[in-house]
C-alpha cells in the first residue's frame, strides 16, 4: 500500500452538481490484450475439499463457472468473460464478499447481475434448504436515479425482473415493486443510499421472504473517508448489511485508489484474495491538454467576471478558450461531452456552439426533470452530437461511441477526471479526451474547496445545540432527534459539511451513533372503500391503534404515531404501527405519506459539560474539518500536476491508482507529453494585492461582525444559509473580491472583526 495523504475534503459550491452500463460493453474490443495493463490474473478459486469430505463440493464448485458462463450467453448474450469478472462472480456465487475496481465502462454491473439471476438455479441445486419461491433479492446501492433507470431498462429488455425505487415513481408504480417482492419475483432492485435512511423500507427489507442475497454497493468508494467523493450516508450501508442480515457483499468503483480499497475491504470484510482489479488504462484514448491564457492583459476581475456575467447570447465575451473549443470540434467531429462546472456555463456553452452550427444541448441538475430526460434521450439517439454540462451528466450513460471529452473546467479530483474520460471510447474506437486550462479554473475550484468550511464559531454553536437536546433527560444508551436541516440554517452550514461533522462527531469521538432517522409526520389517503372494515377485521395491536388514532381531515387522515403507541399502554409500540402502515400502503389500501425528517442518534456515553470539554472537542473538530479544506484544495492541484508534470499523462494516472502501465512502460507514445516530451506550463494565476481598504465594501453592506469567515466568504464570491438570508449573494458586494487571495481575506476580515468587538 502507498503512504496515506492527508484526511479529505468534501468542496462544493450551490452551483456544483453532485453507473455504468447493465452490462459487458466493447470498451476493450479492437485492442491487443497486450497494451492492456497488468490485470492480476488468477485462477479460478477451488473450494478445498477436507479429507473424508463430500466429493460434492467441488462438484458444486464445477456447477458455478457452468452456470455463470450459461447465464452470460442466454441472458447477455456474449460467448465468454473478460479479465476479472468470472473471478469475482464466482467468489460471489460461492457465497464470499468481493470487492471489484474496474476502469468505467469495463463491465462492472455484470459482476451482481449474473449471481442475482443465478441464485434460483443455486437454490434447487442445493437440495432444498429453502422454501420454494424465496430465493430472494439482490439489492443494489446506487446514488443516482439515472444509472438506475438505465440499468432497469436494459435488464426488462433481456427479460430479467429488475426495478427500483427512488422518488421519480409514483404510488401505483411502488404497489407493483412491493407486490413483485412480496412474490419472489423480482431479482433485483435498486435503490439510492439515501433509501436506507426510511424506517418502512428498512423494516419491510428485514422481513422480505428469502432475505437479501446479495447487497450490491456501487461506487462504492464514496464509503471511504480517503475517496474523492466521501458521502456519511454510505457509512450507513455496512450497518445495514448486518442488520439486514445480507448474506454476501460486493463492492464496486472505478476509482479506488489502495487507501481507498483498504477502508472498503475493512468496511465490508473482503479478504485480500476476493479483491478484483483492472487498470484504467486505456490505450485507446488520446489523453491531450492545452495552457490557455487570456490576451491583452485581461484584468483579474474581468477574467472571474466572464464565469459569471456572460452574455446570455451565447459566448463569454472575451474568453479566448471558445476559438480553441470550436477549432477542435471541428477537427473530431462525432459525440461529444463538454464538462464544465456551473450551471449557467452549461446553457452558455450550448448556445455558443449552436451559434457556430454545432448541435449542442444543455445539461444540469437544475433544469426540470423533463428537459434532461429529453436531453440524454436525444443523444443517445444521435439527435444531438454535443452536450454541455456539470458533472451531473455521464453516469450510467450506455453510448458506447463517444469520440470527445472536453474539460472546460478543472476537474475536482484525479479520480473524478479518470470517471469522465472513462466515459470516451468505449467500443474501443480512438477518441481525444482534451483539457483547456485556463487561470479562471483555479478560482472556481478554490470557490467549491473552500464552501464546505463552517466558521468556528459556528463549529461550537452546533455542539452546543446538540448537547443541549441530548441533555434532556436523555441517558447514555437512549435516543436523542435533531433536525439538521435548521441546524444548518442556524449555525450557517451546508448541508454536505453538517453531514459530515456528524459522521466525524460519530465515528472519531465516539459521542453517538446514528440510527435509522423517522418522520414526524404521517399522513395516510384511504384508497379502497374496504379500508375501515379491513381495519376492524384486523385482530392486531398496531390495527387497533391506527384505527381510534387517526383522524381524518378532508382528504387525509392524520396520526401521531408516538402518541398512538403511548395510548395503547405499552400493548404497542411505534415500529410496530410504522409496519402496519407500510403494510396498509404496500397491499393498496392507504397511500402514505411521511414528512418531517428528523435524525435520530443513540447517545454512547456523557456528552462533554465543561467548558475545556467543549473547547477540545471544537478544536478537534475544527481541525479536522480545516484538513478536509486543504485536502479539497490538495486534490485540485493534483490535477493540475497530473497535466502540466514532466510524465506521461496514461502512466501518472496509472500510478495515481496504484498500478502501472502494460509491460511497466514508461509512456503511452501518445498523449500531449508523449508527443511533445515537454510539459505543459500552467496558465498565470492573477491574484490582487488585499489592504483593508479593499475589504471596506463589504463591512459597508453588512453589519456582522462576528464572523470574519463569512464575510470573506461574502467578498469571494461563496453561498452559505446565512449569506442566502441576509440576501448578500444578490448585494454588489458579493464576489467584489474574488480576484484575492481567500486567506489575505480572511486576515483582513479578521482584523476588522476583532477591531469592532
Amino acid at each position: 500500500m502507498t503512504a496515506p495523504p492527508p484526511p479529505p475534503a468534501t468542496g462544493g459550491s450551490a452551483e456544483l452538481d453532485s453507473g455504468d452500463e447493465f452490462d459487458q460493453d466493447d470498451v476493450f474490443d479492437d485492442i491487443d490484450e497486450a497494451d492492456l495493463a497488468e490485470l492480476e490474473q488468477r485462477p479460478a478459486k477451488r473450494i478445498k475439499r477436507e479429507p473424508g469430505a463430500s466429493p460434492d463440493v467441488e462438484v458444486n464448485q464445477f456447477h458455478l463457472v457452468e452456470l455463470a458462463d450459461r447465464l452470460l450467453k442466454d441472458k447477455f448474450g456474449f460467448e465468454s468473460f473478460r479479465h476479472e469478472q468470472h473471478g469475482a462472480i464466482r467468489t460471489i456465487l460461492a457465497g464470499e464478499n468481493a470487492l471489484v475496481v474496474f476502469p468505467t465502462g469495463a463491465g462492472k454491473s455484470l459482476c451482481y447481475q449474473i449471481p442475482a439471476i443465478a441464485f434460483p438455479e443455486l437454490d434447487k441445486v442445493d437440495g432444498g434448504s429453502r422454501e420454494p419461491d424465496s430465493s430472494g433479492v439482490t439489492l443494489v446501492v446506487s446514488p443516482l436515479i439515472a444509472l438506475m433507470k438505465d440499468q432497469v431498462d436494459a435488464l426488462k429488455r433481456r427479460g430479467i425482473a429488475a426495478d427500483s425505487i427512488d422518488s421519480s415513481k409514483t404510488w401505483e408504480q411502488l404497489q407493483v415493486i412491493h407486490a413483485s417482492m412480496r412474490d419472489n419475483k423480482l431479482r433485483i432492485l435498486y435503490c439510492a443510499p439515501e433509501r436506507l435512511n426510511n424506517e418502512g423500507f428498512v423494516e419491510s427489507i428485514k422481513h422480505l421472504r428469502g432475505g437479501i442475497r446479495l447487497l450490491a454497493v456501487d461506487e462504492a468508494h464514496c464509503v471511504s473517508e480517503w475517496g474523492h467523493s466521501f458521502r456519511p450516508d454510505y457509512l450507513k450501508v455496512a450497518r445495514f448489511v448486518d442488520e439486514i442480515k445480507a448474506e454476501r457483499v460486493i463492492c464496486l468503483t472505478a476509482t479506488a485508489t489502495p487507501k481507498v480499497a483498504e477502508d472498503i475491504c475493512k468496511a465490508f470484510k473482503i479478504g485480500e484474495s476476493c479483491v478484483f482489479k483492472t487498470s484504467p488504462y486505456r490505450p485507446n484514448l488520446m489523453l491531450h491538454a492545452k495552457a490557455i491564457d487570456y490576451q491583452g492583459g485581461t484584468t483579474a476581475e474581468h477574467m472571474i467576471g466572464l464565469l459569471f456575467g456572460g452574455r446570455r447570447s451565447g459566448r463569454d465575451e472575451g474568453d479566448v478558450r471558445f476559438e480553441e473549443l470550436f477549432r477542435f470540434l471541428r477537427a473530431n467531429p462525432g459525440p461529444t461531452l463538454v464538462y464544465v462546472a456551473l450551471q449557467h456555463q452549461a446553457e452558455l456553452h450550448a448556445e455558443a456552439l449552436a451559434s457556430k452550427g454545432f448541435s449542442a444541448a444543455a445539461f444540469h441538475a437544475g433544469l426540470k426533470q423533463e428537459v434532461k430526460k429529453q436531453v440524454q434521450e436525444d443523444f443517445m439517439a444521435g439527435k444531438i452530437r454535443i452536450v454541455c454540462a456539470t458533472i451531473a451528466f455521464g453516469m450510467g450513460i450506455d453510448k458506447a461511441d463517444i469520440r470527445n471529452i472536453v474539460h472546460w473546467d478543472l476537474s475536482s479530483t484525479v479520480e473524478e477526471y479518470s470517471q469522465q474520460i472513462g466515459r470516451a471510447g468505449r467500443d474501443g474506437k480512438k477518441s481525444v479526451c482534451m483539457f483547456l486550462l485556463a487561470p479562471s479554473a483555479f478560482y472556481l475550484r478554490e470557490v467549491f474547496a473552500r464552501g464546505d468550511l463552517p466558521s468556528r464559531q459556528s463549529l461550537k454553536g452546533l455542539l452546543m445545540d446538540i448537547i443541549s437536546e441530548a441533555a434532556r433527560g436523555v441517558p447514555v444508551g437512549g435516543v436523542f432527534k435533531l433536525s439538521q436541516y435548521a441546524q444548518g440554517r442556524q449555525f450557517d452550514i451546508r448541508p454536505s459539511p453538517l453531514q459530515v461533522i456528524y459522521a466525524t462527531l460519530e465515528l472519531h469521538f465516539g459521542l453517538f451513533r446514528a440510527i435509522t432517522p423517522e418522520y414526524s409526520t404521517y399522513k395516510f389517503e384511504a384508497k379502497t372503500p374496504s379500508y375501515l372494515a379491513t381495519l376492524k377485521n384486523d385482530r392486531t395491536p398496531a390495527a387497533k391503534a391506527i384505527l381510534s388514532s387517526a383522524v381524518k381531515k378532508v382528504k387525509f387522515y392524520d396520526i401521531d404515531v408516538k402518541a398512538a403507541a403511548m395510548a395503547s399502554g405499552g400493548v404497542v409500540d411505534r415500529a410496530d404501527i410504522i409496519k402496519k402502515l407500510n403494510q396498509l400502503n404496500d397491499s393498496g389500501i392507504i397511500e402514505l405519506h411521511t414528512s418531517g425528517l428528523l435524525h435520530r442518534y443513540t447517545l454512547l456515553k456523557n456528552l462533554p459539560d465543561s467548558d475545556a470539554e467543549v473547547e477540545m472537542v471544537v478544536d478537534k473538530l475544527y481541525q479536522d474539518m480545516q484538513g478536509r479544506e486543504r485536502d479539497a484544495i490538495r486534490r485540485g492541484r493534483e490535477v493540475v500536476e497530473l497535466i502540466t508534470g514532466s510524465k506521461c499523462f496514461a502512466l501518472a494516472l496509472a500510478e495515481h491508482f496504484g498500478m502501472t502501465l502494460p509491460d511497466n512502460k514508461q509512456n503511452c507514445g501518445h498523449c500531449t507529453f508523449c508527443l511533445t516530451r515537454k510539459p505543459v506550463v500552467a496558465p498565470v494565476e492573477r491574484v490582487t494585492p488585499t489592504t483593508r481598504a479593499s475589504i471596506s465594501g463589504v463591512l459597508a453592506a453588512t453589519n456582522v461582525r462576528d464572523d470574519p469567515r463569512f464575510l470573506a466568504r461574502v467578498a469571494f464570491g461563496i453561498k452559505s444559509p446565512r449569506v442566502s438570508q441576509l440576501k448578500l449573494d444578490k448585494h454588489d458586494c458579493f464576489r467584489s473580491l474574488a480576484h484575492h487571495s481567500f486567506d489575505a481575506l480572511l486576515r483582513e476580515f479578521t482584523k476588522a472583526c476583532k477591531a469592532a468587538n
